[in-house]
Protein backbone atom coordinates (compact mmCIF):
# COMPACT_ATOMS: atom_id res chain seq x y z
CA UNK A 1 0.00 0.00 0.00
CA UNK A 2 1.32 3.41 -0.91
CA UNK A 3 0.00 6.84 -0.03
CA UNK A 4 0.93 9.90 -2.06
CA UNK A 5 0.14 13.33 -0.72
CA UNK A 6 -0.38 16.41 -2.85
CA UNK A 7 -1.12 20.01 -2.01
CA UNK A 8 0.34 23.50 -1.88
CA UNK A 9 3.50 24.20 0.03
CA UNK A 10 2.39 27.71 0.87
CA UNK A 11 -0.97 29.25 1.70
CA UNK A 12 -1.95 32.67 2.98
CA UNK A 13 -3.64 33.29 6.33
CA UNK A 14 -7.44 33.00 6.26
CA UNK A 15 -7.32 30.89 3.09
CA UNK A 16 -8.48 27.29 2.81
CA UNK A 17 -5.81 24.61 2.67
CA UNK A 18 -6.67 21.54 0.61
CA UNK A 19 -4.56 18.37 0.73
CA UNK A 20 -5.20 15.15 -1.16
CA UNK A 21 -3.90 11.68 -0.40
CA UNK A 22 -3.93 9.24 -3.31
CA UNK A 23 -3.85 5.59 -2.33
CA UNK A 24 -2.53 2.70 -4.40
CA UNK A 25 -2.48 -0.98 -3.51
CA UNK A 26 -5.69 -0.88 -1.47
CA UNK A 27 -9.18 0.53 -1.83
CA UNK A 28 -10.27 3.27 0.55
CA UNK A 29 -13.83 1.94 0.33
CA UNK A 30 -13.20 -1.62 1.47
CA UNK A 31 -11.60 -3.28 4.45
CA UNK A 32 -12.02 -2.25 8.06
CA UNK A 33 -9.67 0.70 7.89
CA UNK A 34 -9.72 4.41 8.56
CA UNK A 35 -7.90 6.93 6.44
CA UNK A 36 -6.46 9.64 8.64
CA UNK A 37 -4.91 13.09 8.51
CA UNK A 38 -2.40 14.26 11.09
CA UNK A 39 -0.10 17.24 11.34
CA UNK A 40 3.01 18.22 13.24
CA UNK A 41 3.84 21.90 13.79
CA UNK A 42 7.53 22.78 14.10
CA UNK A 43 8.86 21.73 17.48
CA UNK A 44 5.60 20.10 18.56
CA UNK A 45 4.06 16.65 18.62
CA UNK A 46 1.66 15.01 16.21
CA UNK A 47 -1.94 16.17 16.21
CA UNK A 48 -4.72 14.04 14.77
CA UNK A 49 -7.00 16.12 12.54
CA UNK A 50 -9.62 13.71 11.31
CA UNK A 51 -10.39 10.57 9.36
CA UNK A 52 -12.74 9.01 6.86
CA UNK A 53 -13.78 5.43 7.23
CA UNK A 54 -14.27 2.71 4.64
CA UNK A 55 -18.02 3.45 4.68
CA UNK A 56 -17.47 7.16 4.07
CA UNK A 57 -18.21 8.24 7.63
CA UNK A 58 -16.06 11.11 8.85
CA UNK A 59 -14.52 11.81 12.24
CA UNK A 60 -12.90 15.02 13.42
CA UNK A 61 -10.77 16.32 16.25
CA UNK A 62 -13.29 18.27 18.34
CA UNK A 63 -10.67 20.74 19.50
CA UNK A 64 -10.37 22.16 15.98
CA UNK A 65 -13.82 23.77 16.15
CA UNK A 66 -15.24 22.37 12.92
CA UNK A 67 -12.62 23.97 10.69
CA UNK A 68 -11.85 20.65 9.05
CA UNK A 69 -13.63 18.80 6.30
CA UNK A 70 -12.67 15.42 4.90
CA UNK A 71 -14.10 13.96 1.71
CA UNK A 72 -13.23 11.21 -0.69
CA UNK A 73 -13.35 10.29 -4.37
CA UNK A 74 -13.57 6.53 -4.59
CA UNK A 75 -13.21 6.59 -8.39
CA UNK A 76 -9.72 8.07 -7.92
CA UNK A 77 -9.06 6.28 -4.60
CA UNK A 78 -8.30 9.59 -2.96
CA UNK A 79 -9.28 11.35 0.24
CA UNK A 80 -9.00 15.07 0.78
CA UNK A 81 -8.62 17.32 3.79
CA UNK A 82 -9.77 20.92 3.79
CA UNK A 83 -8.67 23.23 6.57
CA UNK A 84 -10.59 26.48 6.61
CA UNK A 85 -9.34 29.85 7.78
CA UNK A 86 -5.74 28.81 8.35
CA UNK A 87 -3.58 30.96 10.58
CA UNK A 88 0.20 31.49 10.67
CA UNK A 89 0.19 29.06 13.60
CA UNK A 90 -1.04 26.47 11.10
CA UNK A 91 2.41 25.92 9.59
CA UNK A 92 3.10 22.21 9.92
CA UNK A 93 4.03 18.97 8.22
CA UNK A 94 0.86 17.14 7.24
CA UNK A 95 0.61 13.37 7.01
CA UNK A 96 -1.94 10.93 5.68
CA UNK A 97 -2.10 7.44 7.12
CA UNK A 98 -4.11 4.23 7.22
CA UNK A 99 -4.97 2.45 10.40
CA UNK A 100 -7.49 0.12 12.06
CA UNK A 101 -8.58 2.99 14.31
CA UNK A 102 -8.91 6.75 14.19
CA UNK A 103 -8.12 9.52 16.62
CA UNK A 104 -4.61 8.37 17.53
CA UNK A 105 -1.56 10.61 17.44
CA UNK A 106 1.43 8.29 17.16
CA UNK A 107 2.96 7.10 13.91
CA UNK A 108 3.20 3.62 15.44
CA UNK A 109 -0.62 3.43 15.56
CA UNK A 110 -0.85 3.36 11.77
CA UNK A 111 0.18 0.56 9.43
CA UNK A 112 0.76 2.76 6.39
CA UNK A 113 2.02 6.28 6.78
CA UNK A 114 2.95 9.01 4.36
CA UNK A 115 5.71 11.33 5.48
CA UNK A 116 4.28 14.60 4.27
CA UNK A 117 5.83 17.88 3.30
CA UNK A 118 5.64 21.12 5.18
CA UNK A 119 2.79 23.47 4.47
CA UNK A 120 3.68 27.05 5.40
CA UNK A 121 1.02 29.59 6.26
CA UNK A 122 2.34 33.05 5.52
CA UNK A 123 1.33 36.23 3.76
Amino acid sequence: VQLQESGPGLVKPSQTLSLTCTVSGASIATGLYYWNWLRQPPGKGLEWLGAIGFSGSTYYNPSLKSRNSISRDTSKNQFTLQLNSVTPFGTAVDHCARGPFYGLDSEDDYDYWRQGTQVTVSS
